[in-house]
């Protein structure tokens, strides 16, 4: 990867600063990497501020080819079947269906919670008034929102006119007040706000039960897991600690998403980064997030597997919990 000055010394001071690069000696007395090599999922907004923050802090840990892979959220199942991702932070909604059909994925970590903002028309002021209403999204998942509907007793397939084509822009719509409420995902509420579009009516960080539980979450190709644990746990601890610049330094990882190409304004990804809980991933219980949107999804009939069984199959805690007992501040 070519390195701007700029981009260079914004690297050092996300690391430096937050004082999370671990000295060699430290490194050494843990068991060898059985790879140097790791192959990141470079998602949205949210969920890649912490990938990117993260780099130098891999370096730390003994990794020394690190590749961000484009991938969008219906080809990341098939990219971590195929081997051709080793890592991805995505919404464990996406996780949990990816395991229910068969995808040799493996979930890790909670993140972070909330990054999904439901918002209306202005005479809207919650999701039982959406009944028989147009509802469309772009970014974000089509199964958060079903889950919302069927959380305050709609059918969401019945209830719901939905309006999700890409080729007629939902958003713009919107915008417009052509269709009556969208699932806005970063940094589509950044821009919705900006242009005064409708109200918020439900924020997965702050309102219940959703704000309880991790949005995002780390998952990893399960034959990379098995393979190198050692390396699992040293990545793992690298996005973990990403926190800390995401925290710290959100104008400096709102620069790089821009630099990245992940971000198309600075000032939304700002907002984007200041606004997410980076900082609670202590506080959440992983498992609980998993069996949580695993019941729902299950109860709604959208995935097969029962949530033990996919619990069983599909997570794997030991590092997390290490990593919480090790970092523990």
């Amino acid at each position: 990867m070519m390195y701007t000055r700029r981009r260079f010394l914004t690297t050092v001071s996300l690391a430096g600063a937050a004082g999370l690069l671990r000295p060699p000696s430290a490194l050494a007395a843990e068991e060898t990497l059985e790879t140097t090599t790791i192959r990141m999922a470079k998602g949205r907004v949210c969920s890649v501020a912490e990938v990117l923050a993260a780099e130098e802090l891999l370096r730390a840990e003994g990794f020394k080819e690190i590749a961000y892979i484009e991938v969008s959220k219906n080809e990341v199942p098939p990219a971590i079947a195929a081997g051709e991702v080793d890592f991805v932070l995505s919404f464990a909604v996406n996780h949990i269906q990816a395991i229910d059909h068969g995808a040799p994925i493996t979930i890790l970590a909670g993140v972070h919670s909330g990054c999904y903002e439901l918002f209306a028309r202005e005479d809207l002021r919650s999701i039982t008034e959406l009944k028989g209403k147009r509802v469309g999204l772009q970014a974000g998942s089509p199964a958060l929102l079903r889950l919302m509907a069927a959380q305050v007793g709609l059918d969401p397939e019945k209830d719901f006119q939905w309006v999700v084509d890409p080729k007629v822009k939902p958003l713009e719509l919107f915008a417009e007040g052509k269709i009556d409420a969208f699932l806005a995902f970063p940094p589509e509420p950044q821009e919705l706000r900006a242009r005064h579009a409708g109200r918020v009516i439900l924020d997965t960080t702050v309102d219940r039960p959703w704000s309880q539980y991790f949005c995002c979450m780390t998952a990893a190709n399960r034959e990379y897991v098995l393979r190198h644990p050692v390396a699992t746990k040293r990545a793992l601890r690298a996005i973990l600690r990403a926190a800390g610049p995401c925290v710290d330094e959100p104008a400096a990882v709102a620069q790089r998403l821009v630099d990245a190409g992940v971000a198309p304004r600075y000032d939304y990804a700002l907002q984007t980064v200041s606004q997410i809980h980076y900082d609670k991933w202590q506080d959440y219980d992983a498992e609980d997030s998993v069996r949580f949107y695993a019941l729902r999804l299950h109860e709604a009939g959208m995935i097969k597997l029962l949530p033990n069984k996919l619990i069983a199959e599909g997570t794997d805690w030991r590092f997390f919990n290490e990593l919480k007992r090790e970092l523990k501040t």
